[in-house]
């Protein structure tokens, strides 16, 4: 069963090495994304699983102790999702879970047994649900940590340019992750997801499945949209 979960941007700008210059400007963000780890941390789960979007190599299942890395994006920094006492030598983590690893890194993330799970944007809405549906079931007390990001057209510079539509799908999004909406989640439009490059939309429905009676309450920690993505943070409990 959930007992909690965060969510969180998984922008590699997070990391304040990836960030370099610019990195203050993600201060507020990466705060948040802390006190949202903290309260997964104090409900004390039997298991964390870590969701993600990833692309075609980074899909599926990754171990406690897969290797994730920044040199991509011209960063000597390597993390580790999870302690592990052995070499884990399987798949690279796709960034959103190396950034999510990252994060657990610096919270020192010692409360549970971790797996990372990456899931693709063509994943369709009922095969997320079931997903998360079955991460429940999974454990006693199971905790997620999602991350995702909202629309990518908030403005002319952004990745997708701006798209009038993006504020409307990321108010929605905030509200629904605030008020812990399983139902609002579950009825994201995929093909409007897509559009706006909303690369949050697989792991948030896999949130939604696996909060089904769970009966948690939510809480909006932070929203904003710096270089025109939309950043959104929330912790249900």
């Amino acid at each position: 069963m959930l007992v909690a979960a965060a969510v969180c941007p998984c922008p590699p700008l997070l990391v304040p090495e990836v960030a370099a210059g610019a990195a203050p400007e993600l201060d507020a963000a990466r705060a948040a994304c802390t006190d949202a780890i903290g309260v997964l941390a104090a409900a004390r789960a039997d298991r964390l699983v870590v969701v993600g979007p990833a692309g075609e190599n980074g899909r599926g299942p990754h171990p406690q102790g897969a290797r994730g890395s920044f040199r991509g994006f011209g960063v000597d920094l390597d993390v580790r999702l999870g302690t592990c006492d052995h070499e884990v030598t399987e798949r690279v983590l796709p960034p959103s879970l190396a950034v999510a690893a990252w994060l657990l890194d610096r919270t020192e993330w010692s409360a549970a047994p971790l797996e990372g799970l990456g899931v693709g944007e063509p994943l369709e809405a009922e095969r997320c649900i079931q997903v998360g549906r079955d991460i429940a079931a999974g454990a006693d007390r199971v905790a997620l940590l999602v991350m995702g990001d909202a629309s990518a057209c908030r403005t002319l510079k952004a990745p997708g340019y701006l798209d009038e539509r993006a504020v409307g799908f990321d108010a929605e999004v905030a509200r629904a992750l605030g008020a812990a909406d399983v139902e609002a989640l579950k009825a994201l439009d995929e093909q409007l997801a897509y559009e706006l490059k909303a690369a949050g939309r697989a792991p948030w429905q896999v949130l939604a499945g696996a909060a089904e009676g769970a009966g948690l309450s939510g809480e909006l920690l932070y929203e904003d949209a710096p270089y025109g993505v939309g950043y959104l943070v929330s912790t249900w409990s």
